[in-house]
This record gives structure tokens, C-alpha cells and sequence, in this order.
């Protein structure tokens, strides 16, 4: 399979404009960083990116689901077994209530093991009255707010390479070692979601689960040999930000001669870098991961098929998908004419909503949150816009953590304003917690289910 013609190189990059990458103080330093990447080993193979692009094959073609979700931005300080079994606990909980619920396979992907930078709206900001620069992850710089410490230090991209093999290596752990086995169903709800409304329906669902098993068992199928009840496929991914970090870490095929980006299973990018003539596109047309594009409400339908033939020119399914972030006042009147000139030039896309992104404002007090009526909102305006354009909603795209966090504004035990300060931990977007996070999973899987309730609701 070749992407694109001979002119790219793993470098050729370099050439094009590359808006939002760290300024390295030292030359020489980062190219020593660059250097000890290129000789490491890869993090992800190239047999398991083809292994995700033909799990995201099945959504493009409406027979599966794309959850895609984790941290907003990962912090060195966070890789620990219990953070990480944490937001694996959420991830499993929401794919078993989307998969049961909607009856489809859920294809699951994290936000994870490698999400440690941000392209940022503003270069600084204002911290006690001192302009410093603005936080743009831990692969660059310290969260400390500091002008020291947000000064870019490109050995932070070596610190980023082992965080994230610690961090896959226990992924790899917990999905194929029993801790995501399907009669462990029960054990994945953290003790402050038990004894709310999202935690007893989960529970009722689990139980519901736990019967089926059993059901199937007394008919004598068995469960107990079949791998799929016992172990899950946990893809990783993260937005390609710092071109010298992909680059360093992309290696070529030794089965089809293809280049891969061993950073992660999937890559995307983002909306400020999706320039179909800038650096970040040269550079992922050339690798043959699954790759993900933002689309934010400035995205004309011509904008996103100049994206799909230079990232997909032979229309692979499951190469490639477009992620929705339009805003929850935006989507359906601005989601349509994208979906429509995709659809009609028959690229095979799997389309998802960010309903994150665009819903971000500020309180009074100056505390950045999302209400999660809007990101609901988003969300059934993407659906109610794919059914008028006949497009498969084929995912969610969400930030989410396991902790008891207060970031985002309502949900069924709603967080209210005055709370926001009392457990907010984010190191730069507010996430859903895991209460909010199951309530939107239930709230999906009846729209998977009944996908026109969406669109009535609109044209109503």
C-alpha cells in the first residue's frame, strides 16, 4: 500500500510550514534527544496499526462503534498502575454499556501513552500578574507556573518515551491478564461511582451481563475458552504534535517495506495543524497508522477533501477518520455539507464527534469548564446531522479521567460552579469525571439505538 509518492521521507517534513512546535534552546541537545529515540525500540508494531485499521474498517462501514477517550493531557506525575487501572476501569465500563446497549462492537481506543503535549489557542498567559509562556505538556516543559519552567527542554522527549512504554506495558497488562475479563464486570465501578444513579445502572446492567453468560453457558457454549470474554484490544493514541518525536520514533516495515509511526496504534491531528499543505499532513500522508483529522467549525467541505485524498488517496477503510468539533450550537447546521461532499465523493471514513473542544468557556471566577448538557447536546446534533446526510455516526471522542474530579459543569449528580475549585486537577482542559462519563455511555448507546430521536429533536 503506498500513501503517497517517493518524494516523502520520514524528514520531508521539514520543509513545509510546522506551526505550534517547541523552540529548543540548544540545537545540539535535541538532536541528541532525536538521536537516542531513533535507536529505541518501537512502542507499538506495525502488525497491531493494521490490526486497529481493520477494527476501524468494521465502523466505517457501520457495523461497529469508535470509542475513543482519556486525558486531556497526560502528566508524568500520573504513571502509576493505580491511575492507569483507573481510566481503564471507565474506558471498559463505557465500551460494556455501549456494546451491550447498542448491540455492536465497540472499538476502543485511549487517549493514552503518549498524549504529553498540547497545541495551545495562546502562546502565554497570566499567572500573578507575570506573563509566562502557556502550559504545552510535559514532552516540553514543566506544568510548574514558571518562566524557568516552561522554558522547552527536548530531553523531555526521551522522559515521554519511557512514561509511555511504562504506561503501555501495564495497558498491555490489564487488558490481557484478566483484569479486563467479562465476568469481572462487577469490578470495574470505583467506590465513589457505586451509590450513585450511573453506578446502580451500571450494576443492573453488569448483572444483566453476568445472567447472559451464564445463559449461554447452560446452553452449553463455552465461555470459559473463549479469548474475547477474557481479554480486550486496547488501542493507543495521541495527537502528533511534536514532529521530532514522530519522526524519531517512525520506523520501516520489515514484512511490507511500509513506514510506521511507532509512537502509538493511531495518530491524529489536530485542528490548529490540519493545514492540507503544512507539515503535520506531509508528515502522517507518508506513515500507514490509522490516522485521525479535527474538524472544527472553519472546516469547509472542500477543506476536508483535500484532507481525505492527501491522507487517504486510495480510500482505505479505516485509514482514516474525521473528528467533528464544532460546538454544540454549531453542529447541525455545519456538520452537513462536510458528511455531504465525503459521502458523495465516496471516501470510506469513519466519522466521530469531539464534543469537548468547541463547548470550553470560562466562569466569572476564571475557572475554565464544560457543561455536560452541551457536550450532549454536540453529541445528539453530530447524530441527528448523520442521519440527514445517510453517514454512519461511527464515535465519541472524549476526555475523560477515573479520579473524583469536579471539572465539568452538571450530569446526573451535578457539579455545580461553586464546586469546580474543590477537585480540580486537570493540567489544562476540564474532564468528565466517572459519574459523567457513564451517564454520557447510556445516554450514546439509546442514540445508537434509537438514532432518529436525535434528528426529531432538532427538527422539532
Amino acid at each position: 500500500m503506498a500513501v503517497t509518492g517517493s518524494v516523502w521521507s520520514p524528514s520531508s517534513w521539514r520543509s513545509f510550514p510546522a506551526l505550534h512546535q517547541p523552540e529548543w534552546p540548544s540545537e545540539e541537545r535535541a538532536e541528541a534527544a532525536r538521536a537516542r529515540l531513533a535507536s529505541v525500540p518501537p512502542l507499538v508494531f506495525a502488525g497491531e496499526a493494521r490490526n486497529l485499521r481493520a477494527a476501524l474498517a468494521e465502523v466505517a462501514a457501520g457495523r461497529a462503534f469508535l470509542l475513543q477517550a482519556g486525558d486531556c493531557a497526560e502528566s508524568f506525575h500520573d504513571v502509576s498502575a493505580i491511575h492507569i487501572r483507573e481510566k481503564l476501569k471507565i474506558l471498559l465500563q463505557m465500551a460494556a454499556v455501549l456494546t451491550y446497549g447498542a448491540t455492536l462492537p465497540v472499538t476502543k481506543v485511549g487517549r493514552i501513552a503518549g498524549q504529553f503535549a498540547k497545541a495551545r489557542t495562546s502562546p502565554s498567559e497570566e499567572v500573578g500578574g507575570e506573563e509566562i509562556p502557556s502550559f504545552r505538556g510535559h514532552m516540553i516543559h514543566d506544568d510548574a507556573p514558571t518562566a524557568p519552567a516552561r522554558i522547552p527542554d527536548p530531553e523531555r522527549m526521551v522522559q515521554a518515551y519511557y512514561h509511555a512504554t511504562s504506561t503501555l506495558n501495564l495497558v498491555r497488562a490489564f487488558t490481557k491478564g484478566g483484569f479486563a475479563d467479562l465476568t469481572r464486570v462487577h469490578e470495574w465501578t470505583q467506590e465513589f461511582v457505586a451509590s450513585s444513579p450511573e453506578g446502580r445502572r451500571y450494576e443492573q446492567l453488569a448483572a444483566e451481563i453476568e445472567r447472559a453468560l451464564r445463559f449461554m453457558a447452560a446452553c452449553g457454549i463455552d465461555v470459559v475458552s473463549e479469548p474475547k470474554l477474557h481479554q480486550v484490544d486496547v488501542w493507543t493514541s495521541h495527537e502528533g504534535l511534536v514532529l521530532d518525536y514522530e519522526e524519531a520514533l517512525t520506523r520501516r516495515d520489515s514484512t511490507t517495506g511500509d513506514w510506521y509511526c511507532c509512537s502509538g496504534h493511531m495518530l491524529w491531528i489536530g485542528e490548529r495543524t490540519r493545514d492540507p499543505h503544512g507539515a503535520h499532513v506531509e508528515f502522517f500522508s507518508g506513515v500507514h497508522n490509522p490516522l485521525g483529522v479535527k474538524l472544527g467549525p472553519t472546516a469547509t467541505p472542500d477543506e476536508a477533501l483535500e484532507l481525505c485524498e492527501r491522507l487517504n488517496p486510495e480510500r482505505i477503510p479505516g485509514r482514516l477518520t474525521l473528528v467533528a468539533r464544532m460546538g454544540a450550537e454549531q453542529v447541525f447546521e455545519l456538520l452537513p455539507p462536510l458528511l455531504r461532499s465525503v459521502r458523495e465523493a465516496e471516501h470510506p471514513v469513519v466519522w466521530a464527534c469531539d464534543p469537548m473542544h468547541a463547548n470550553v468557556f470560562k466562569t466569572e471566577s476564571g475557572v475554565k469548564t464544560r457543561r455536560f448538557d452541551a457536550i450532549m447536546d454536540e453529541i445528539e446534533g453530530f447524530f441527528a446531522a448523520c442521519r440527514l446526510e445517510r453517514v454512519w455516526p461511527g464515535g465519541v471522542h472524549i476526555e475523560f479521567t477515573g479520579e473524583d474530579v469536579t471539572e465539568c459543569l452538571g450530569g446526573s449528580e451535578a457539579v455545580l460552579e461553586e464546586q469546580l475549585s474543590s477537585r480540580y486537577m486537570s493540567l489544562c482542559d476540564p474532564r468528565l469525571n466517572a459519574r459523567q462519563s457513564l451517564d454520557l455511555a447510556f445516554r450514546v448507546a439509546e442514540l445508537m439505538r434509537h438514532p432518529g430521536r436525535a434528528a426529531d429533536a432538532v427538527d422539532a
